[in-house]
């Protein structure tokens, strides 16, 4: 049996995370205002099936399909937030679960740095895939657990403040958003964050 690790609804899709996701996805690329879902499955390779009740059933289009060993990623958008829904449906009866028995998300760090300095900011740009973090700045990184609890987490702090979206890996072990901006923009948007990631019920995470 499939675990789930996690499973949002992104009900309004934010530019800067929508232009993230498309400059990063191989599938059919969302666009701003569209309402998303993201899924997370163990084992990996379930997620194939997962994709194929989605879009059979459903009038929504991926696209991001990750296929890991371990862990296997979706996630399906339209501006219908009714089909992205069902799409969910669909997908939580062929599972056989509710969406109650995702993992409760865990911020494993949440970390802010002022004023970085401008060698950091030329590290960080380097493995970045969104925008250029600046000199001088003010730096939030958050790590979180499951690894797709990034993505809310990104697209709720870009709801919350004028920050500007550095990097985010919503695949792996655990999940990590790097987001940039003035030190008061950056701790509203952290603070969002929490917020949001602390409304998502579930069972209980043992990370």
């Amino acid at each position: 049996m499939a675990e789930l690790r996690t499973f949002t609804f992104i009900d309004v899709l934010q530019p800067q995370f929508t232009a993230f996701v498309a400059s990063t996805a191989a599938g059919y690329l969302p666009v701003a205002e569209q309402a998303s879902l993201w899924v997370e499955i163990a084992p990996g390779m379930d997620i194939q099936r997962v994709t194929d009740v989605a879009l059979k059933r459903t009038n929504v289009r991926p696209a991001v399909q990750v296929v890991e060993r371990a862990f296997g990623l979706l996630e399906v958008h339209s501006f219908d937030q009714g089909e992205v829904r069902e799409a969910g449906r669909a997908i939580l009866d062929y599972l056989e679960l509710q969406e109650k028995d995702r993992l409760r998300p865990v911020i494993k760090t949440g970390t802010m740095i002022t004023n970085v300095d401008p060698y950091q900011a030329m590290l960080i740009n380097r493995m970045r895939r969104g925008s250029m973090l600046i000199a001088g700045e003010t730096l939030y990184i958050l790590e979180v657990h499951p690894a797709g609890y990034a993505c809310i987490a990104a697209n709720e702090a870009e709801k919350a403040a004028p920050i500007t979206i550095v990097h985010v890996q919503p695949v792996g072990a655990f999940g990590r958003v790097y987001l940039g901006g003035t030190e008061a923009a950056i701790t509203e948007a952290a603070a969002a964050v929490h917020n949001a990631l602390a409304s998502i019920d579930g069972r209980p995470n043992p990370a």
